[in-house]
This record gives structure tokens, sequence and C-alpha cells, in this order.
């Protein structure tokens, strides 16, 4: 019996059913929007021009075209939503998205990049969505990035045209201890572990602050410096180096995991962004592995 018939459903044999679902026969059914492939891309645009696209790729795990000395690196991701191919079990073949991405996308950006129009980056990340959504048959273009650096990126998302979002990241540390008091010293230390450590524990947190609105022209969303001042003034100074239970007022009946951190965070920025362009969401990471996203 083959693994499954992909078309409107899946069918699998009893015996590589899922072991919940092991009963007799299990038949599931799915929609296109089910699945969702991102496919990530990087990329450079160098002072000088070459002729990198016109042969194979040489490391495309470190960008490709290669960056050869001073000059633009970027990390594009394109997300697609659509049915599985009945043969290959692919949503899409990635190898069709690279070739795609390195024919259209890669030569806009330069292209924008040496015509010095590239401004703040909305305008061309924006054009390059429309560029790209209807370049896969079959699959939906839904979501669409362009990172200017490992900190900052624009993003699209088709719901939301011709809005666009720009995230920038930030750094704190700060000690917290998670302790419920309501709840008896053991199942305080069931419930957190070593998290529950009375001395308490520190991170380096990551910030992430996502605003989204419409912009100008020039391709410019914010003024970033003004931005990062206020997320500074806001949170940063606020944040780092404190002890979050003991020293925010914020935390002094609500327990500061990472979930209410960024709850926290969100609500401590939202009234300070009111001209035109609203915070969509923030993200912080407690660890490489452990992240919340909060928006409202």
């Amino acid at each position: 019996m083959p693994y499954g018939q992909i078309g409107q459903s899946i069918t699998f044999p009893i015996s590589k059913a899922p072991p919940c679902l092991r009963a007799s026969v299990v038949h599931c059914s799915y929609t296109a929007d089910m699945f969702r492939l991102t496919r990530e891309v990087r990329f450079a645009i160098n002072s000088t021009t070459d002729d990198q696209l016109s042969s194979k790729p040489t490391n495309s795990f470190g960008g490709y075209p290669s960056l050869t000395g001073l000059g633009y690196f970027f990390t594009l991701q394109a997300t697609l939503v659509g049915e599985l191919n009945s043969a290959s079990r692919y949503l899409r073949n990635i190898k069709e998205i690279d070739a795609v991405v390195r024919q259209h996308a890669i030569p806009f950006v330069s292209a924008a990049v040496r015509a010095n129009t590239f401004g703040g980056g909305a305008v061309v990340t924006r054009e390059l969505f429309e560029l790209l959504r209807n370049r896969w048959p079959g699959a939906t273009l839904v979501q669409f990035s362009l990172a200017l650096s490992p900190y900052q990126a624009w993003h699209v998302l088709a719901e939301e045209l011709p809005m666009v979002r720009l995230s920038q990241k930030f750094e704190f540390s700060a000690s917290h201890r998670l302790h419920n008091p309501a709840l008896a010293d053991d199942v305080n230390t069931q419930t957190y572990g070593k998290c529950n450590n009375p001395h308490g524990h520190g991170h380096n947190y990551e910030l992430q602050v996502t605003l989204a609105g419409l912009p100008n022209a020039s391709g410019v969303l914010v003024d970033v410096p003004a931005m990062e001042r206020l997320v500074n003034e806001t949170v940063i100074d606020r944040f780092d180096h404190k002890n979050l239970n003991e020293e925010l007022p914020e935390f002094a009946e609500t327990i500061p995991t990472v979930e209410n951190i960024a709850m926290t965070i969100y609500r401590l920025l939202k009234p300070r962004f009111t001209s035109g362009t609203k915070l969509a969401s923030v993200t912080v990471w407690e660890t490489p592995k452990t992240w919340c996203e909060y928006s409202e």
C-alpha cells in the first residue's frame, strides 16, 4: 500500500499512521492553506558588477551571488501556500523558488541599489512582492521578507497590502524569578523547576519590535534612529540589568514569564506609536530556543 494519495486528502496505511490515529483506516482531509512553505535566499550586491548569476552557485548557504568585498548582503524569505503536487508531494520544489528569485528578484534589487533608488527599502520590498506573487502557478505568495541586516527586516503580508512591516531587534539583560505566591512551595518547584530559585537567575534577552504602516515615496516607514531612541527610553533603559520582580512595578503582581514580558513591553510601547505607524507586534527571546510574540 502506498504511504498516501496526495490530492484533496491523505490516506495512510494503518501501520504508518500516527499512533493516536491507528484505528482502522485513517483518512485525513486537508486544505491548501494548511501548508505554508518558506524558502530563504541569501545574496550579495557587490560594489562592482560581476557575472556570478550566469554560473552555478558556489556557496548558496553563505549567499549567492557571493560577497566579494564591499557591498550589500540581503536575506530574502518567501512564504507560499498551496496544495501538494500529487507526484512529488512538494508544495513547490525549492529549486524553482530559488530560480525565480535569482532570475527576477536579485536583478531588481541590484538595479535599485545601483540607481540609488533603494531608499529606505519599504517600497522596493513591496514592489518585489508584486513582481514575484504570480511567479509560482498553483501556489500563492502570502508573505515576503527582505532583511537588510540580521537585526532589521521589511515584511509584506498579502492581506495587509499596501501596508508594510518593519522589524528591528534590540537586547537587554535582566534577572527574574518565576514564582506564584498563590501556590505551595512544592508546587512552585514542580512548575518552574530551577527558574523558581529564590535568588533568581538571568537572561540575555532579545527584543524585536515590529511596526506596520504606509511608507513614504522614499521607502521610509519611520525614522529608525528616532524609533530606536523611543524603544530605548521606554523599554531598554527600564529593563536592562534589572531584577524584574523587585525593580519593575509591572511585575510586582505579575509573574515575569517570557509571555508576560512580551505583553508588558507591547503595552508600554503601543501608546508611543500614534502618528500613522502602529505597533504590530513584540517578540521576546528568552533563549535562542524559547521566544514569545505578542500582539493585540
